[in-house]
């Protein structure tokens, strides 16, 4: 049973994806049941953080990182429609860029002065979300905010502050939301007696969590 502090949509997403033996390895998050907890929980998090005391901005454009934000990006503009009347477009970047056809790095709404919202699964050392967010200025988009979908909690690159500390420093403060913190995981873990999961998670904060804020 997940504890009180969590939404239904938060242990929604948990109970399909704690399927896996890797929480949130997004290769593995391929399945209709998966993905409509996913979007769901991401078009929530994003709902109410546009309406929150201080607010995400308006933005005009999910963007989803090849390959593995691609569904992630899709599958969240047709949850923000459909569920909350939001309408906006998404994007996603290829590995290579093509040659032929309509050519270039990026497929999708054109984030040529927008503002763009980036989905994420997970910040590790948050390169990869970094490299996204150039790829959005450089196509002449205004990153606005990143929504990802455990926070690890994790010390970032310069070894003291957190990963979404070092990312909200591109980008402003409060501007990394997350569907679920990797302390809520836990305590839901443990209420559900997953014994096993639940010291292999402690095991991986202790070596690399951050343990003096919730940032």
């Amino acid at each position: 049973m997940a504890p009180a502090s969590l939404e239904t949509y938060q242990t929604e997403l948990i109970e399909h994806a704690i399927q896996s033996p890797y929480f949130f390895n997004a290769g593995l998050l391929c399945t209709g049941p998966i993905l409509a907890a996913l979007s769901t929980a991401y078009a929530q998090t994003v709902a109410t953080a546009l309406s929150s005391p201080s607010p995400l901005p308006e933005f005009d454009v999910l963007f989803g990182p090849a390959y593995k934000g691609i569904p992630f990006a899709s599958t969240t503009a047709l949850v923000l429609y459909t569920k909350h009347n939001i309408a906006v477009g998404f994007a996603y970047d290829r590995k290579e860029a093509k040659d032929h056809g309509e050519g270039g790095k990026m497929v999708g709404v054109d984030v040529k002065g927008k503002k763009v919202l980036i989905l994420d699964d997970v910040m590790t050392s948050g390169k990869a979300v970094r490299g996204s967010i150039e790829l959005v200025r450089a196509h002449g988009g205004e990153v606005i905010g990143v929504v990802q979908a455990l926070n690890r909690e994790e010390v970032g690159q310069d070894g003291v502050s957190s990963t979404v500390k070092e990312i909200e420093g591109l980008i402003g403060e409060g501007r990394v939301l997350s569907i679920l913190r990797m302390r809520e995981l836990m305590v839901w873990l443990e209420k559900d007696g997953q014994t096993e999961n639940l010291e292999k998670m402690r095991a991986y904060w202790n070596q690399y969590g951050l343990k003096e804020t919730s940032g």
